[in-house]
């Protein structure tokens, strides 16, 4: 077995990790090779990469639905066990959001499909309900509890999926393509409610093809290509050409329009760029620009 990494004075220690991971599907090449990936408390992380460069099987092997064929799968610094009580600590540290909504909602009812983790935990009822309650005040969806999960919005299948892994108090919510089929009015309602998740202690990972998005939500970036994974500030990751050329990802907006600025002398060298449109209204309105 792969031994942890040891503890270093960068930054808090990883809650989940993989430490030079490989996997392959049957009778296919591998989809990923000496992945290192530290997930810390905390953070809001962007997952990016074009299609099929394996940040799906990543996911998948963050949260134990996948099996590491080399490497080794870190939980506080500790080997995970891939039997059931290794998984259940696993799982109810760290949860995966599916791309698919439909792909998790399976009760009649959104408070049931909501309470099937809890319960299945062995909790009793009176912390099931409180687990349900606060997982659908944090995506906003109280008043849906006793709506038919088929009669619900695409947004609102989201977000009711999203709660069902909120119910569990994970200390890692990871989300496969979270905003993808949104429109802008219910991507920013999903932002808000991840929004308060972070606030309240969750460490988010998000895989997005949208650099725009990552930029402006995300705290750091973990980006896949075929030279491997690069992690750092996302402001760094994003702005490097030959990266998001390797990685087949376009520049952000907020980039391409900082180096104009700069280039115009309208933005001062060592000043922070900006990263929505709201952040160019607000510098204009202070006679920043």
């Amino acid at each position: 077995m792969t031994p942890p990494h040891p503890t270093t004075s960068q930054g808090p220690a990883p809650v989940v990790e993989l430490v030079r991971a490989g996997f392959a599907y049957e009778d296919g090449p591998p989809v990923l090779e000496d992945v290192d990936f530290a997930v810390a408390e905390g953070r809001a992380i962007a997952l990016l990469g074009r299609n099929g460069s394996g940040k799906t099987t990543l996911l998948r092997l963050l949260s134990g639905g996948l099996k590491c064929g080399r490497g080794a799968l870190l939980l506080d610094g500790a080997p995970v066990a891939y039997d059931r009580r290794g998984l259940t600590r696993l799982r109810t540290t760290v949860q995966l959001v599916v791309q698919d909504p439909d792909d998790q909602l399976f009760a009649a009812s959104v408070g049931q499909d909501v309470s099937f983790g809890p319960t299945n935990l062995g909790l009793p009822e009176d912390e099931v309900r409180l687990r349900v309650r606060e997982a659908l005040e944090a995506l906003d969806i109280v008043a849906l509890e006793d709506r038919p999960t088929h009669l619900l919005s695409y947004g609102q299948r989201k977000r009711a999926a999203i709660a069902g892994a909120v119910a569990m108090r994970p200390r890692v919510l990871i989300m496969d393509e979270p905003t993808a089929g949104l429109d802008p009015h219910g991507q920013e309602r999903l932002l808000d409610a991840l929004g308060r998740l972070r606030e309240g202690g969750t460490t988010v990972v998000m895989a997005t093809h949208d650099v725009d998005l990552a930029l402006r939500w995300a705290d750091e970036a973990a980006v896949l290509s075929p030279a491997g994974l690069r992690t750092g500030p996302v402001a760094d990751l994003l702005a490097d050409d030959e990266l998001l050329a390797d990685a087949r990802l376009r520049r952000p907006w907020a980039t391409a329009v900082a180096r104009l600025l700069r280039a115009r002398g309208l933005l001062a060298p060592d000043a922070p760029e900006p990263r929505t449109p709201e952040d160019l209204d607000a510098w204009a309105g202070a006679g920043s620009l």
